[in-house]
């Protein structure tokens, strides 16, 4: 497999044939505000099935795309959700320079980021209770993935897509299809575009090198995998990696292309289905 001719292959393809290859592996949403409001419902629906037969509603959640959490608070507040029964496994966390997971106040925290969107917006009485929340940090990686079969696996993960193909953080390397919870290094290509995307003025020097993340053998293992690559900005980062997630040969150098063999779904929108200006 000759990665680079395969990329300009994939790249080349017009939307329409995208589109037409992928079938029902991919939803095409008109603007982002319309994907967010995918994700909110998707989420919603596995709260809702999950309820109907009385059943625990076992979920991987991302931080990341984020536009999504205020319409399902909405949500979740005008149909009266309960979510007593839910489990919510959270894809990833950065570290501080010890190596500890940061705290929920620093700029960057995804706990920080969830608070603010999501949970401190929920009524007090959903039914959601804290040890039902959980964010992968030094004290619980050795033990989260025993802890979500003991919850019975599952049931959804919902994700985004890195620029080199990470879900969660799991970067490339060999064997990433086996991974599991762990601390990981984060590769020069998922801290630029990162840093470029945080409001933190392109500052590479103080970015978080490393991360907690759950493993590649949970995300996998999921019933339903269900992934939004979306630019979000006016740089077109995403649109390579689009195509590979939904075309490329399976291999540890993208790791999203580890998906195929499981029931997944890619969700997108207009301007990332589309070709690059400039084929290289």
């Amino acid at each position: 497999m000759n990665r680079k001719r395969e990329v300009r292959e994939l790249l080349a393809l017009s939307p329409e044939q995208v589109v037409d290859q992928a079938g029902s592996h991919l939803v095409i949403c008109d603007d982002l505000d319309e994907l967010h409001r995918h994700l909110a419902e998707r989420i919603a629906g596995e709260i809702r099935s999950a309820d109907a037969a009385d059943r625990a509603c076992r979920l991987i959640l991302p931080v990341g795309p984020t536009g999504g959490y205020p319409y399902l608070v909405e949500i979740i507040r005008d149909e009266e959700l309960s979510l007593s029964h839910c489990w919510f496994f959270f894809m990833d966390e950065y570290c501080d320079e010890e190596g500890r997971a940061v705290t929920a106040d620093y700029p960057l925290s995804f706990k920080g980021v969830m608070n603010r969107l999501f949970f401190d917006r929920l009524d007090a009485d959903c039914g959601l209770r804290p040890e039902q929340v959980i964010f992968p940090d030094q004290d619980n990686i050795g033990r989260l993935a025993k802890q979500i079969g003991q919850v019975g696996g599952i049931d959804a993960c919902f994700g985004g897509i890195g620029i080199h193909g990470h879900v969660a953080f799991n970067e490339p390397e060999p064997g990433v299809s086996e991974s599991g919870p762990r601390r990981v290094n984060l590769n020069d290509f998922t801290v630029t575009i990162n840093a470029v995307r945080a409001s933190v003025g392109g500052n590479l020097e103080c970015f978080p090198r490393t991360a907690f993340t759950l493993g590649m053998r949970q995300i996998l293992a999921a019933d339903r995998i269900v992934l939004y690559c979306r630019d979000g900005s006016e740089f077109d980062w995403a649109n390579t990696v689009l195509r590979l997630a939904l075309f490329g040969t399976p291999g540890d150098d993208y790791p999203v292309t580890h998906i195929r063999d499981h029931d997944y779904l890619i969700v997108t929108d207009r301007d990332t289905l589309q070709s690059p200006r400039h084929l290289i």
